[in-house]
């Protein structure tokens, strides 16, 4: 019991210590395939404007995934609902040549990556933001996939 009590203690302060964070959310896909019709989106707060924050992308891929490169959609909407940025962003997931997996494993053959969408940004208005994120794929139904997600953080001073 008393082991218990230490665990959940540990686990609460490592949660905590990501002061950076802002915001952090992932969708998972069932079946690991992310389908072209089956975009992502994400609602988030900026309360300050002042500071400065980054924007990041979460992929969370298996072995199964077929290629070496992600390519994808995004779309950034302020409270207003007007786009503020909108791109096609092209990642590795494997080098092209060895098929060699890039990002970060801790279960086997899932490997976790992040992708920077927007560096050092200044928001003009606070308020709530929307991003959509879509694969932009050759496939309708890419399989490997098994989550995408956003992280939003304060950027260093």
């Amino acid at each position: 019991m008393k082991f218990l009590f230490v665990a959940v203690g540990v686990s609460i302060l490592l949660a905590g210590c990501d002061s950076k964070r802002l915001f952090e959310k992932n969708t998972e896909f069932k079946e690991r395939i992310w389908k072209i019709n089956d975009p992502v989106e994400f609602d988030f707060q900026i309360a300050d404007t002042v500071k400065k924050y980054n924007l990041l992308v979460n992929v969370r891929n298996s072995l199964d995934y077929p290629y070496a490169r992600l390519f994808f959609n995004y779309e950034l909407l302020s409270p207003d609902h007007t786009s503020i940025d909108k791109k096609l962003m092209s990642e590795y997931l494997f080098d092209q040549k060895t098929g060699k997996p890039y990002g970060t494993s801790g279960l086997g053959d899932v490997y976790d990556h992040q992708f920077s969408l927007l560096q050092n940004y200044s928001f003009k208005k606070a308020g709530a933001y929307h991003l959509k994120v879509e694969q932009f794929m050759r496939l309708d139904s890419l399989p490997g996939i098994m989550a995408v997600g956003l992280r939003v953080e304060r950027a260093k001073e």
